[in-house]
């Protein structure tokens, strides 16, 4: 699931970025309101998680600004203001929850798995297609009585293909949707965890592949 985090703390944005994409979301970080909009406006995401105080644009004119264009993602938003005239101004801009800075990290992992449990379009947790299955709880991937744990961009490049099965992803659609626009990291980590995944499918005897297509990209397909 893609998630974008607004947040102009950049240590704090960097630490709970870290704790979202390995609990198995793809995050896009910005840093201030309009930003937030831009990203939101261009990109379908799951859930949107918005810092109240923030340059440029606060988080309630941003989410108010969304709603107006149609934006209807679930947002939860983050602050260090917890009166209740507050909580009531974040709730009528559009948002679905509001969680108080600072915050529990086991608690703020189950908001957001709560909040995007409200999704009109909901999700299952666990993921099936063919012979496996995914569990986005614990991230097991499943083949039959065989399973294994799947971590970070593995977790979630295993995720898009089976939400998504026989679609052809090309390698800088892959590096956008779950590296993010602006991720620095070189072309062949998906090469790299396209192979780990591979391997992973033939150790669990799954019948399914991520099928190499010669200079197009990868889907994944039933073996012929």
């Amino acid at each position: 699931m893609r998630l974008l985090f607004a947040e102009d703390d950049r240590d704090l944005s960097a630490a709970v970025k870290t704790l979202l994409e390995r609990s198995g979301y793809m995050v896009d970080a910005v840093y201030d309101g309009e930003e937030a909009v831009d990203y939101a406006a261009a990109e379908s995401y799951d859930g949107i998680i918005l810092d109240w105080m923030m340059p440029r644009m606060d988080g309630i004119a941003a989410l108010k600004k969304m709603r107006e264009s149609g934006i209807s993602a679930p947002c939860l938003m983050l602050t260090a203001r917890d009166a209740v005239e507050d909580r009531v101004a974040g709730l009528d801009a559009g948002a679905d929850d509001y969680l108080p800075k600072p915050f529990n990290a086991t608690e703020f992992l189950a908001r957001i798995r709560a909040m995007l449990r409200r999704r009109d379009a909901y999700v299952p947790d666990i993921v099936r297609w063919e012979d496996l299955s995914l569990d986005k709880g614990s991230c097991e991937l499943s083949c039959g009585t065989r399973s294994v744990r799947l971590t970070g961009k593995a977790y979630q490049l295993m995720e898009l293909f089976m939400e998504n099965p026989r679609l052809l992803f090309s390698v800088q659609q892959l590096m956008d949707r779950v590296w993010g626009w602006d991720a620095e990291a070189e072309i062949n980590v998906v090469w790299v965890n396209i192979s780990q995944l591979r391997k992973k499918l033939t150790e669990l005897g799954s019948s399914t592949e991520i099928r190499v297509h010669r200079g197009t990209g990868y889907s994944l397909e039933k073996k012929a």
